[in-house]
């Protein structure tokens, strides 16, 4: 049903529909997004048990992914192929940091830690970009987002269960710390490209340049690419390795990408990262069914906190916009 303007509503209350509405699509589309991310790493699991390094599952997940877009993208490019020569600097951080640095550091630390715990770790970006806009337009955040990044901050030292209950390997720590990083640079590059670039090409260019940065640093004998014909295990069944990597190109890497840049266009770095904090507890879940992986406890109440600090923050979010 359409909504008809009341003579009486004020010119604020009629625009702030669209916004609202918009806003409401850009939520579902992150929701959705942060389920196909959160089973990246039980895809990847599954090519690690299969004998595949971290760099060759990243190269052969952008590459096979880049392939899969790379109609799509043209087709959506028709008639604005001038928008390359504004935008070229932004797909290449895109793919650099945002998709090759950031999915390798998180498939490293996958390879040391629970999947869960991983990417608890790399969802420390929400916190990052709080505190980087804070220092650039040197403005306070309200006591909403203090109060949320503080809640998701707690949350994040619980999963870590600091009280030695879990087996936390440090160089996973710091490998997950790289990855938030990179997601960082992700969520700032999707919120504020041209507009008028579509995000297929973002996502199809950032794929194919992260797969070429994991080629160079294979090359340079920075990490081993290894590939592997063997098979892992889903769900107590034996995989092949293919279904492991085709569901890591088309779920966790096309689909995801795609939405994740539209729902950071909608609803902004801020907020868009602060909701695919839900990527976690998707992850949890994934693991659990997929892979019997189960966080302790602490660990669980950490994941309840981190949902905490994202509604503070989005209830937040909708309070200034209807200022």
């Amino acid at each position: 049903m359409t909504h008809t303007p009341d003579p009486l509503d004020s010119p604020a209350q009629t625009a702030a529909a669209p916004r609202m509405s918009n806003s409401a699509r850009g939520v579902w589309i992150a929701l959705a997004s942060s389920a196909a991310f959160g089973i990246s790493g039980t895809f990847a699991r599954g090519l690690f048990e299969a004998g595949w390094s971290p760099v060759a599952a990243v190269t052969a997940r952008m590459a096979g992914a880049a392939l899969v877009l790379a109609i799509p993208a043209m087709l959506a490019m028709r008639g604005r192929w001038t928008l390359l020569r504004t935008n070229w600097v932004s797909i290449l951080l895109f793919g650099l940091f945002g998709v090759g640095a950031c999915q390798l550091c998180y498939f490293l630390a996958v390879q040391r830690l629970d999947v869960g715990v991983a990417l608890l770790l790399e969802y420390l970006a929400p916190v990052l970009i709080v505190l980087v806009l804070w220092v650039r337009h040197k403005k306070r955040p309200s006591v909403a987002t203090i109060a949320g990044t503080l809640l998701a901050l707690g949350g994040l030292v619980a999963v870590l269960d600091l009280t030695g209950a879990s087996d936390i390997d440090p160089i996973g720590v710091l490998w997950g710390l790289g990855a938030a990083i990179g997601l960082t640079v992700y969520f700032f590059i999707s919120a504020r490209v041209d507009g008028a670039l579509p995000p297929i090409m973002l996502s199809a260019g950032g794929m194919a340049i992260g797969a070429l940065s994991m080629v160079a640093v294979a090359a340079f004998g920075i990490l081993p690419m290894e590939f592997s014909t063997g098979s892992g295990s889903f769900a107590g069944y034996e995989t092949p390795w293919w279904l492991a990597l085709i569901g890591l190109i088309l779920i966790s890497t096309v689909f995801s990408y795609t939405t994740g840049v539209m729902a950071a266009r909608a609803l902004g770095s801020k907020v868009a990262s602060f909701i695919s904090l839900t990527e976690v507890l998707f992850a949890v879940l994934w693991a659990w069914l997929l892979l019997s992986e189960l966080p302790g406890p602490v660990q669980l109440l950490g994941g309840l906190l981190i949902v905490g600090g994202v509604v503070l923050v989005r209830i937040d979010e909708l309070r200034s916009t209807r200022l």
